[in-house]
């Protein structure tokens, strides 16, 4: 039978992962401030768990924590997304290099194996769905680097940047240079590569930044047309 402690902490990991999703997609509005007893009330736990899980999305950038202003929904600003992925094209093309370095040839194929079957349905797939599969591309290669680091912060970067890759990914043109820009990179991967598995990469990361002006206009206009 579960004691107090392992019950509340199951607590605390279904608050967080119900709220890091709702963060990661902005349902809370950039600057909209929180109402900490109401949403204790609509997720039937008291405050205590509700606020360690607020301070760990904060701490992750996935809410705004102000000083006797409580907590908010996370800014949308140009910037900050230009700075999210300015690091995400630096740590990615360590990644990709280290993977080539490092991978066996058994994980390599499966990874390309992997994508090969995800890369089929891909453009008839949601946005969601999409997404979804990105990002998994992403933190399957991370995992290749063996560095649980590159692999931590990406996933952090993964998240804070989603909703801006569903709304890009639901473009058929960005769908279907997603798909070749992925399988150039596995290319390199098998071929051992490095130079060009890192260079590839910064490029693929870099073209996405350079596509992200309208991209956020579209996200902003969505969150106040709802």
């Amino acid at each position: 039978m579960p004691n107090a402690k392992s019950k509340s902490s199951s607590s605390v990991d279904r608050i967080y992962h119900q709220l890091r999703e709702m963060a990661m997609n902005y349902k809370f509005r950039p600057g909209e401030p929180l109402n900490e007893t109401e949403l204790a009330a609509s997720l039937g736990v008291s405050r205590t768990p509700l606020r360690e899980v607020l301070n760990r999305l904060a701490a992750e950038g996935l809410l705004e924590f102000i000083p006797r202003r409580g907590f908010s929904g996370r800014p949308l600003e140009q910037k900050m997304i230009f700075d999210l992925y300015e690091m995400r094209s630096g740590l990615e093309m360590i990644s990709a290099r280290l993977a080539t370095e490092r991978a066996t040839d058994a994980e390599v194929e499966d990874l390309i194996a992997w994508w090969e079957k995800v890369a089929l349905n891909f453009d008839c797939s949601t946005s969601v769905e999409c997404a979804q599969a990105d990002e998994d591309f992403h933190q399957r290669l991370a995992s290749l680097s063996r560095n649980t680091e590159i692999l931590h912060t990406l996933d952090n970067l993964n998240a804070r940047v989603h909703f801006l890759r569903l709304i890009s990914l639901e473009q058929e043109s960005f769908r279907h240079s997603t798909c070749e820009e992925h399988h150039r990179i596995l290319s390199a991967i098998k071929q051992r590569d490095a130079n060009a598995a890192a260079n590839l990469m910064y490029a693929h990361v870099k073209l996405r930044q350079a596509q992200l002006v309208e991209v956020i206009k579209e996200a902003v206009a969505r969150l106040y047309m709802e």
